[in-house]
C-alpha cells in the first residue's frame, strides 16, 4: 500500500497504508468505542498474529498520523470452509492462524470506522483497497459475514430473511447491510448463530460476497487467456475470376497481410466465392449456386490450411452447401490449431428463397476459440435480436457477421442492427461485406459495404460505440485491438448492465429445440 496522502480537507490528512505493530493503541481505541456491546478490541497478541501472519491484508486509513479506520482480512481455501461456518472457527478465534497463502478467497474479518470520523466514506475506502488486493493477489472473490444489526428492531415481525430482501430492496436501512450492498457485494445466504453474543443481529449474518472478475484460475506462462485480442476483417472486393486457383490466391494473400499483423482472427464476408459463379447458367441461378456449392469443400479445407500455416483464425464467410437435396448457406470457423466448425445462416430472406430456394439451419452455436468465446451470425441472422441473447447468456464476447448486401439502405440494416446487439448483449461486433460488381451473376450484380466493429457504449469504450471502420465501398483490410476485460468491468459496474438488469420475471428468450 502506499504512504502518499490521499486527500487535505478542513484540517484532515488522509493516507491508506498497511497497518503497522505500533497502531495497536489507535486500533483498541476504535474498537472499544464501536464494539462496546461485543466483545470490545483484539488483544495485543491478536493484532500482532493478525500482522505477522498476512500483513498485506492489514489496511488502515490515519489522519495526521493517527489511525482512524481499519479493515483486517485473512486468504482462505473457501472450498475447505463452505458456506456453513463461524466467525471465530475461520479466523482462528482472532489470530488469523487459519490463514492460507495458497488459498483463493480474501475473508473479511474485520471493518471499522472511528465514530467521529462517519460521514467522510471511509469504510469505501477501504472495501476499494481490498478489491485492489484480491485482484492484485489474483483471488476468486471477497467473503465476509456481515451483521444486521438493524434486525432486533423487526424480530417479532418478520423473518432474518424477509429482513434481508427488504433491505435489498432498500425498504429498510440497516447500517451494515446497506453498506455491503452498495459496494458491490451480494447476499449468497443467512448463516444462523454466526456470531452468538451479536444480539442486535439476533446471531444471525450475511454471507457476503464479491466475485474477482479478473480472476485468473490457472495462469499459463504460454498460451494463456488473452486480455486483448487482435481482430482483422476483409472487406473483399467481388471481381470476375477465371477459376477457383484464382480465388485462392486471393484469399491467401489478405491471410497472408493480416497475419503480419498478428491478428488473433480474420473475417471473411457472406458469399465470398460469389465470383466463381459466373462460370455457371446464369438463365437457372438456383442451379448456378448449386454448381458453386461443388467448390465449398476445397474451400474449406484450403482455409484450414491457411489457419495452420499462418497461425490466425479464419472465418470463412459463408459459402453454399448442397446436400441430400437441400441447400444451405455455411460459415466456417477454422481454427489455427487445425480444428474446425460450422454455423448455418438460420433466416432466409426473400430474395434467397426466390431465386435459390435456400432453406435455414436449425442450430446457434457458441463457439471456443483460444482467444475466447464467439458466435458467427450470418447476415440476415443479426436482424433478429433472440439469437445473439441466446449467445450472450453462453458467454458470448465477440460476434462475427458475415454479409452481402447490394444497397446502403440494405447495409444500415445489418449495420444498425450489429451496433444494438453490441450494447444489448455487452459484446464486441464485427461486421464485413463486399464491394464492387459482377455483372455476370444474376442476383449477386452490386454490393455495398463498409467493415466495422462495434463496441458497448460505455465509458471503457470509444465514445461513438465504433472500435474502427473502413471506407465505404474500398477493397482494403481493418484491423481493431478489443479488450476483453473492458467487457467484464461493464457486465458488473457499467453505467447500465443490460443482461443483469433484465426482468427474467417477467420474460426469457428460450430455444425450443
Amino acid at each position: 500500500m502506499s504512504d502518499a496522502p490521499e486527500s487535505e480537507h478542513d484540517g484532515h490528512r488522509l493516507t491508506l497504508r498497511n497497518t503497522r505493530m505500533e497502531d495497536y493503541e489507535d486500533i483498541r481505541e476504535i474498537m472499544e468505542a464501536v464494539y462496546k456491546t461485543l466483545d470490545g478490541a483484539w488483544t495485543r497478541e491478536q493484532f500482532e498474529s493478525q500482522i505477522r501472519r498476512f500483513p498485506e491484508g492489514q489496511i488502515c486509513i490515519e489522519d495526521n498520523g493517527k489511525v482512524v479506520a481499519a479493515a483486517i482480512s485473512l486468504i482462505v481455501d473457501y472450498r475447505r470452509w463452505g458456506d456453513r461456518h463461524r466467525y471465530w472457527e475461520i479466523t482462528g478465534k482472532g489470530y488469523l492462524t487459519t490463514h492460507d497463502p495458497e488459498g483463493d478467497t480474501l475473508y473479511g474479518v474485520d471493518v471499522f470506522v472511528h465514530p467521529d470520523y462517519r460521514g467522510l466514506r471511509l469504510g469505501r475506502r477501504l472495501y476499494d483497497a481490498r478489491k485492489e488486493l484480491c485482484e492484485k493477489l489474483n483471488l476468486r472473490a471477497i467473503v465476509a459475514g456481515g451483521r444486521i444489526p438493524g434486525y432486533h428492531k423487526y424480530r417479532d415481525e418478520m423473518s432474518p430473511q424477509q429482513y434481508v430482501e427488504l433491505v435489498k430492496s432498500k425498504e429498510i436501512i440497516d447500517p451494515v447491510l446497506t453498506f455491503q450492498l452498495s459496494n458491490d457485494f451480494h447476499v449468497r445466504r443467512i448463516i444462523n448463530d454466526y456470531l452468538p453474543d451479536d444480539r442486535e443481529s439476533q446471531a444471525y449474518a450475511t454471507l457476503l460476497e464479491w466475485i474477482n472478475i479478473y480472476y485468473d484460475e490457472k495462469e499459463k506462462l504460454i498460451g494463456g487467456t488473452k486480455q486483448v485480442v487482435r481482430v482483422g476483417a476483409v472487406q473483399w472486393q467481388m471481381r470476375p475470376l477465371d477459376s477457383l486457383d484464382d480465388l485462392l490466391q486471393q484469399m491467401e494473400y489478405f491471410v497472408d497481410a493480416v497475419s503480419g499483423y498478428q491478428s488473433d482472427v480474420i473475417l471473411f464476408p457472406e458469399f465470398f466465392n460469389g465470383p466463381l459463379m459466373a462460370q455457371f447458367n446464369q438463365e437457372n441461378t438456383a442451379e448456378a449456386v448449386r454448381h458453386l456449392a461443388e467448390y465449398t469443400e476445397p474451400l474449406r479445407q484450403e482455409m484450414v490450411r491457411l489457419a495452420l500455416a499462418y497461425n490466425i483464425n479464419i472465418i470463412a464467410g459463408s459459402m453454399p452447401e448442397y446436400e441430400d437435396q437441400e441447400l444451405r448457406n455455411v460459415s466456417y470457423l477454422c481454427r489455427r490449431d487445425g480444428s474446425w466448425d460450422k454455423q448455418y445462416k438460420l433466416h432466409i430472406t426473400p430474395d434467397e428463397r426466390a431465386y435459390w430456394g435456400l432453406r435455414g439451419g436449425d442450430q446457434v452455436r457458441i463457439f471456443d476459440t483460444d482467444f475466447g468465446k464467439i458466435g458467427i451470425l450470418i447476415c440476415y441472422d443479426v436482424e433478429f435480436p433472440e439469437l445473439p441473447r441466446i449467445l450472450a447468456d453462453q458467454g458470448l464476447q465477440v460476434l462475427f457477421v458475415p454479409f452481402w448486401t447490394d444497397t446502403k439502405n440494405a447495409y444500415l440494416r445489418v449495420r444498425r442492427c450489429a451496433q444494438a446487439r453490441a450494447i444489448e448483449n455487452e459484446c464486441y461486433v464485427v461486421i464485413s461485406g463486399s464491394v464492387g460488381n459482377l455483372p455476370r451473376v444474376e442476383n449477386m450484380d452490386m454490393q455495398y459495404s463498409q467493415a466495422a466493429v462495434f463496441t458497448p457504449s460505455d465509458f471503457a469504450f470509444p465514445h461513438d460505440a465504433v472500435a474502427a471502420e473502413a471506407t465505404p465501398n474500398t477493397e482494403m483490410t481493418l484491423i481493431a485491438d478489443l479488450d476483453l476485460d473492458n467487457l467484464k468491468e461493464l457486465r458488473t459496474h457499467g453505467s447500465v448492465r443490460n443482461l443483469v438488469d433484465r426482468r427474467l420475471d417477467l420474460y426469457q428468450v428460450r430455444w425450443k429445440r
